[in-house]
């Protein structure tokens, strides 16, 4: 899978970086680093006091996965380019690289949730160095069967047109 990962990160790469700081990282998850992370969402889930159905969907995700990339929001020291700016460029690039392994023809799913906000999974599990968070999983593999498509959101209530 390496090689044909590489382009989608390659593309994901190419996103919108204001002042070319690259202000996040990938961590490529294979199996059996998902079952591992799997079983730390066990114990992280106890610590952190979630429903046995909570711990169950989430471990699930990692148990039941082949590969995942962690995009990691890794913010650089910038005067010139704010904080937020730099969250912005790495939640492009999960999207550029969800976007990247859909064209490429693979089943891609951008899943977080709770594990990936807890800093004793992102630290022991992922390696992230204090200053950096979780910005988005995304899920890779071989589609089984095409999600269901959700409801749009309603345009004529998001959008404002400014005409003088």
């Amino acid at each position: 899978m390496e090689g044909a990962l590489m382009p989608i990160l390659t593309a994901a790469a190419r996103s919108p970086d204001h002042g070319k700081l690259e202000p996040w990282r990938f961590v490529v998850l294979e199996r059996g680093a998902l079952l591992r992370l799997a079983a730390l969402i066990e114990s992280r889930g106890l610590v952190l006091g979630k429903t046995p159905e909570e711990v169950a969907k989430m471990r699930a995700q990692f148990a039941d996965a082949h590969l995942a990339v962690t995009v990691v929001f890794s913010p650089k020291p910038s005067e010139k380019i704010p904080e937020v700016e730099q969250l912005l460029s790495a939640g492009a690039v999960c999207l550029a690289l969800l976007n990247a392994a859909l064209a490429a023809g693979w089943g891609a799913n951008w899943l977080t949730g709770w594990a990936a906000h807890d800093r004793g999974f992102a630290e022991a599990g992922l390696g992230l160095a204090p200053h950096e968070r979780v910005a988005g999983l995304i899920h890779i593999g071989a589609e089984t069967a095409a999600p269901p498509d959700r409801p749009r959101p309603d345009l004529a209530a998001l959008a404002t047109w400014i005409s003088e």
